[in-house]
């Protein structure tokens, strides 16, 4: 992906040299996107008694039809209840940039400049999720070539906003088969509206499904197009409904779930024996995991959506209480040998991601990053976390929206009138929720099995238990190292006089325990590849031990989604070592479903995740 780079003519307008055009017409951003987005498309008036609203963009350029449309929404007294922007940007521009082009907006609309640009995202290929106006406002911008992202987005399109630059210099962004994306995307009574009048870009819409005419344009042009999806085509549009959820399981799976739905209005209820969160909170604090994302040189579907998922959990968890907040102390992902080494920098290479968001070190710089000595040096993610597992759950546990049942579920039972009733063990009905999802790891296939034949679910044959145990050692007072080590193995900085290095994997163990044998495993993993003597702590003074399940699937990858042909049933389990990387993302996943919204992720990560 190729980032725009600022240039602007003599009289101050912005230019692309990539194409030789101009980001606006001659009338001005805002009076264009008024006149010819917002009134070509009926808007503010269609939006108006909604419950929630999607437009989507065909190019986001300096973002005016964005602010502009979020400014018209606040202005509206009679407005949806949530607005979505689906937006695609081939040539996404820096946010210093962007603040550059936004400088000379009246004040109204800088007030929302400033809030869009303190959450930009990093120039990285695929969706990314931004929400504004607690939430009310999202913004979910796909980075990369409309061809292929066409086909990756999936959302309930209102309004369609056709901008780029002119179909003479971009012809890709006016072609038959976006139109025809577009279309799938579209829902009963969509519109459209481009400055463009071009007699083929008309001609294209109409055998896209839409029905075409001229109206008067503006500053000059004669004439501008809009448009509306033909009787018949289009599936209704989304109308978000209060349910009442229950979410099957309170760990990190299921307290990423409850969050997010709890933040769209859901009446969320969490069962899980543990749920009564009397744990001693020095115990509860005693613990870290990392959040890391994963780099392959393919940037392969686990390293794809690790990336969703780091910045969905920074979306979500930097703004929870301090005791509960992620620590942004950035990750080192050490190399193994030298031959590693090599294998990372020609990967960089090859992906040409940002250095704001991952760079190679070598070991000299590597060894100041971290305050202790790295052999080979390693890639250093500046935006990854260390998190206190127990306070995190115990926090999302404990929002508003959110009730927790400390109770077992043995069973589930289509309910009478619909929904799902919940069971014990001897059939008793515990509760009845309008959907359900089950984030109970290995025990998801055992409720599923009353419901849903197993042969019919083949992914759920490979889920595997895997134990495992980390090690925790007394600190004391030491920084160091200064930011998660990860390799064979990890170690993390030391949090509440406590570090924690990890862990042990048993595939073949018949019960979980922490030992001595695990805790000199682990040792000799990560003194393989830094050097321990750095880290006062390591090795020294008495261990103690946490050990638990794991359940992974074949390929590694999380199981999220709805379950085939059982209305209301979801599934978010099978997270392996990386429960941190999907918790956040999942809940996002099944809310956008559950409410019709823009999907955060690509259609292709999406179908490998799911249960088909």
């Amino acid at each position: 992906m190729k980032p725009a780079s600022w240039h602007e003519d003599a009289r101050g307008v912005p230019r692309s040299p990539e194409y030789g055009d101009f980001y606006h017409g001659e009338a001005g951003a805002l009076p264009q996107a008024r006149h010819v987005f917002l009134g070509g498309n009926g808007l503010p008036g269609r939006w108006r008694g909604r419950s929630a609203f999607t437009i989507a963009e065909t190019g986001f350029g300096l973002g005016h039809n964005f602010l502009a449309a979020w400014r018209a929404w606040l202005d509206d007294p009679g407005r949806s209840g949530r607005l979505h922007y689906l937006a695609f940007e081939a040539h996404p521009f820096a946010v210093d940039d962007l603040l550059r082009a936004w400088s000379r907006l009246p004040d109204d609309h800088r007030s929302l400049a400033r809030e869009l640009a303190g959450r930009w995202p990093a120039l990285l290929p695929g969706v990314h999720r931004l929400d504004l106006q607690e939430g009310r406002v999202t913004l979910t911008l796909l980075f990369g070539d409309i061809r292929r992202l066409a086909r990756q987005a999936e959302a309930r399109v209102d309004a369609f906003f056709l901008d780029g630059f002119a179909p003479r210099v971009n012809p890709d962004m006016w072609s038959p088969a976006v139109f025809g994306q577009l279309r799938r995307l579209a829902v009963a009574g969509a519109t459209a509206a481009t400055w463009c009048s071009a007699g083929q870009v008309r001609r294209d819409l109409r055998d896209a499904g839409f029905l075409v005419e001229r109206v008067p344009g503006i500053a000059g042009k004669r004439d501008m197009t809009v448009a509306v999806l033909r009787p018949g085509l289009g599936a209704a549009p989304p109308d978000p409904a209060r349910l009442r959820v229950a979410v099957v399981g309170g760990g990190l799976a299921g307290a990423g779930v409850a969050q997010a739905l709890a933040r769209r209005g859901h009446e969320v209820e969490v069962w899980d024996p543990q749920c009564a969160l009397d744990v001693d909170p020095a115990l509860r604090r005693r613990g870290a995991a990392a959040l890391v994302p994963a780099l392959s040189p393919d940037d392969d579907t686990r390293s794809r959506l690790s990336r969703a998922g780091l910045a969905r959990a920074r979306a979500r968890w930097l703004e929870l209480d301090e005791a509960a907040r992620p620590r942004a102390c950035g990750a080192l992902v050490c190399a193994q040998s030298e031959a590693q080494a090599g294998t990372q920098r020609q990967a960089l290479a090859r992906l040409g991601f940002p250095e704001d968001w991952v760079r190679w070190l070598d070991p000299a710089g590597a060894g100041l990053r971290a305050g202790v000595g790295v052999p080979w040096g390693g890639l250093w993610f500046p935006d990854a976390l260390r998190v206190c597992p127990g306070e995190l759950i115990a926090a999302l546990l404990s929002l508003p929206g959110v009730t927790r049942r400390a109770a077992a579920v043995g069973a589930l039972a289509p309910a009478d009138g619909g929904g799902w009733s919940l069971r014990d063990a001897s059939g008793r009905e515990l509760g009845r929720a309008d959907g359900v999802v089950l984030a109970n790891a290995l025990h998801a296939r055992t409720l599923l099995a009353d419901v849903v034949p197993v042969e019919r679910l083949p992914v759920l044959s490979g889920l595997t238990p895997l134990a495992g145990q980390v090690s925790l050692y007394p600190a004391g007072a030491s920084g160091l190292p200064r930011c998660v080590l990860s390799g064979h193995g990890y170690c993390l900085p030391p949090q509440n006089g406590w570090g924690v290095v990890g862990s042990t994997y048993r595939p073949d163990a018949v019960e979980t325990v922490a030992d001595e044998a695990g805790h000199q495993e682990i040792l000799a993993r990560v003194r393989g590849w830094v050097d321990a003597r750095d880290i006062p702590w390591l090795g020294r003074g008495e261990a103690v031990g946490w050990a638990g399940w794991r359940a992974a699937t074949r390929d590694h990858l999380p199981l999220i989604g709805a379950v085939p042909d059982r209305p209301g049933l979801w599934l978010a389990c099978a997270y392996g070592s990386r429960g941190l990387s999907w918790s956040a993302l999942a809940g996002d996943l099944i809310g956008a479903w559950m409410d019709g919204e823009p999907v955060p992720a690509e259609r292709e990560l999406v179908r490998r995740i799911g249960l088909r």
